[in-house]
């Protein structure tokens, strides 16, 4: 399934921003924006929204991040406009806009649907303290077809790792740790494999579980993992570390 996510923000230079960050880790997801009025002033625009999923309506689905009320004001009144068939692939997440989109790209990159994706953008919404799972009470706060917040979001992580199978330590040898865009390869390399992975207690699979490790150079990684695939996961994943990531 393609999921292609719209940015809408009262700011054109935050929407293209946010978009710009988004492809820096999911360089293969169709992301647009839609930020700004239509004179270049600071608002939203019912025509740049209509555009932006006119743009993406090629995708299985889509997702929708806003930053402020009004902007869903805007989008609900242009996905009133839409064509039925459009519509119903239309989704929007009430996640914070940059970390939600950074997180929904991702798990578009590695092939999530679109269920994937908005519980994803969702865990953004998480504190630090359980932003390695996209299953706790914020989680299931998303909107769906233009309704308000409601209804349960599947889990987008792995989930715990039970009796652990495979495990392996290394070392971050990249200059820059874990920072975005490694720990956007980590997931997307946890994300292959069925088993269930963590890697200092955190969901592989989370990339903003991942993130708010914020390991740097020199740190150390203990990645465990439990299933079928366990040990190739492991193996997988501590190779990409040790070559420090491509950087």
């Amino acid at each position: 399934m393609s999921v292609g996510i719209l940015i809408v923000s009262h700011s054109a230079a935050i929407a293209s921003g946010t978009v710009e960050l988004a492809r820096q880790m999911a360089a293969d997801v169709q992301l647009v924006a839609a930020g700004g009025t239509d004179d270049g002033g600071i608002g939203t625009s019912f025509e740049a929204i209509t555009a932006g999923i006119e743009e993406l309506s090629g995708a299985d689905a889509i997702v929708v991040l806003c930053d402020l009320g009004s902007a869903y004001l805007t989008t609900d009144t242009a996905l009133d406009f839409l064509d039925d068939d459009v519509r119903e692939r239309v989704h929007v997440s009430d996640a914070p806009i940059v970390e939600g989109a950074v997180a929904a790209a991702v798990a578009a990159q590695t092939g999530g649907d679109v269920d994937a994706v908005l519980a994803a953008a969702a865990s953004a919404a998480a504190s630090e303290a359980d932003a390695g799972t996209a299953s706790g009470p914020d989680a299931g706060d998303r909107l769906s077809d233009g309704g308000r917040p409601g209804g349960p979001v599947p889990d987008g992580g792995a989930g715990p790792v039970g009796d652990v199978s495979a495990s392996t330590t290394v070392e971050l040898v990249n200059e820059t740790g874990l920072h975005a865009r490694p720990a956007a390869e980590f997931v997307k390399t946890a994300a292959k494999y069925d088993a269930a992975v963590r890697v200092n207690g955190v969901d592989a699979k989370s990339l903003l579980g991942i993130m708010a490790l914020a390991l740097p150079k020199g740190a150390t990684v203990t990645i465990e993992a439990s299933g079928d695939d366990a040990q190739d996961a492991v193996d997988a994943l501590d190779e990409l570390v040790r070559s420090g990531f491509g950087e």
